[in-house]
């Protein structure tokens, strides 16, 4: 067994909280520094972990001890961020999106294929035990060739409950780019890849409410849009539906459906590791479930770090978010222009994950 694996975390928000609770002890790997733009934070979250250190941001990039850098920050800075770590040939995981545009995610992955080093980026909710086991289904040809998708997200907005809202209302936030990539990652997992996009979207307010904390009552503008509709043309034929909206109180559809030419699944919602995965057969009258059979069993955020780190094919790969965040900004562009966008990007599909025990997952690697 080797020597644990050193992790500097940039980034002390509520979200890194998941994270430790997942690597802080884990064998594999040691947090040997957090930085944030708070220092106060930062030394806070240090003093919980053994042997951790706080450091300011750029000490922590540059820092020769730590291997690879965590980024938790908000999407306008993960390129920022993600370009020193890699300027100091340090490898990347990272939140979700890739980067906040294009341009950006582009550059970042082809100055880290310079440097030889690798880049992940989440969501890696969909190595759990839901999405792979739809997607063992699927394989197993269950429900024959597929043939279509519908996903839907709709809630009435993230200013109801988070006190500081302000970047999901700004460029690089919105319903598409915040919760789209647990969608379209899925999707691509259980489909393949994206060829061309249509979308069509809207935004009826200028302003939102925050509606707790010490900011109850504030308005904060909205400049991007709100409600994102559109069709993915998978390469493999199927069409996907995929509605993402901040406009919406409720909603009784599932978060994911996949049609094929003898069935019918219900996917657990891929924002969750886990979940019910439901099989209508042709000819049956009812619903089944399907026993979990492939996945990261009882996963939590940071099984794609660990994926990463141990396996040789990583399967929140830089390059699967990279063609997620494509199909995320044509959507917007196709909405924009009134047309349909060509891709500029494809991705292998991930390799499925096995049915992984927790008790093997959470121990280091031999």
């Amino acid at each position: 067994m080797g020597e644990p694996h050193r992790v500097g975390i940039v980034g002390t928000g509520w979200i890194s909280g998941a994270y430790l609770e997942t690597l802080g002890n884990h064998p594999a790997v040691t947090i040997a520094a957090v930085a944030d733009l708070d220092a106060s934070r930062a030394a806070s979250v240090a003093a919980g972990i053994p042997g951790c250190r706080a450091l300011r941001v750029d000490d922590l990039l540059r820092e020769d001890s730590i291997a690879t850098v965590l980024n938790l920050t908000i999407p306008a800075a993960h390129a920022s961020i993600a370009l020193g770590a890699i300027a100091n040939n340090k490898q990347v995981y990272g939140e979700k999106p890739l980067a906040a545009d294009m341009p950006a995610a582009v550059s970042l992955l082809e100055r880290a294929a310079a440097s030889g080093v690798e880049v992940g980026c989440a969501p890696d909710t969909v190595l759990g035990t839901g999405v792979q086991t739809a997607r063992a289904v699927i394989d197993a040809g269950v429900i024959g060739q597929p043939l279509s998708a519908v996903a839907v997200m709709a809630t009435p907005g993230h200013e109801r409950w988070h006190h500081q809202p302000d970047f999901y209302y700004r460029p690089g936030g919105g319903p598409l780019l915040d919760m789209g990539p647990y969608y379209l990652t899925a999707l691509v997992h259980l489909l393949g890849p994206v060829a061309a996009v249509t979308g069509a979207s809207s935004r009826r307010r200028d302003t939102r409410v925050i509606g707790s904390g010490p900011r109850t009552g504030e308005r904060i503008p909205v400049s991007v849009d709100t409600h994102v509709s559109g069709i993915l043309h998978h390469t493999s034929g199927a069409l996907s539906t995929i509605t993402t909206s901040f406009d919406a109180v409720r909603t009784t559809a599932a978060p994911i459906e996949v049609h094929g030419e003898t069935g019918t699944l219900a996917v657990p919602d891929p924002n969750l590791f886990a979940g019910d995965v439901r099989l209508f057969e042709l000819g049956a009258t009812e619903w089944r479930s399907v026993p979990p059979s492939a996945g990261y069993a009882d996963a939590a955020r940071g099984i794609g770090l660990l994926d990463m780190l141990t396996t040789t094919s990583p399967r929140a790969s830089g390059a699967l978010a990279l063609h997620v965040l494509d199909a995320m900004t044509s959507l917007l562009r196709s909405a924009e222009e009134g047309r349909r966008i060509e891709l500029t990007t494809t991705t292998e599909r991930p390799d499925p994950v096995p049915l992984v025990p927790a008790a093997t997952w959470r121990r280091s690697p031999a």
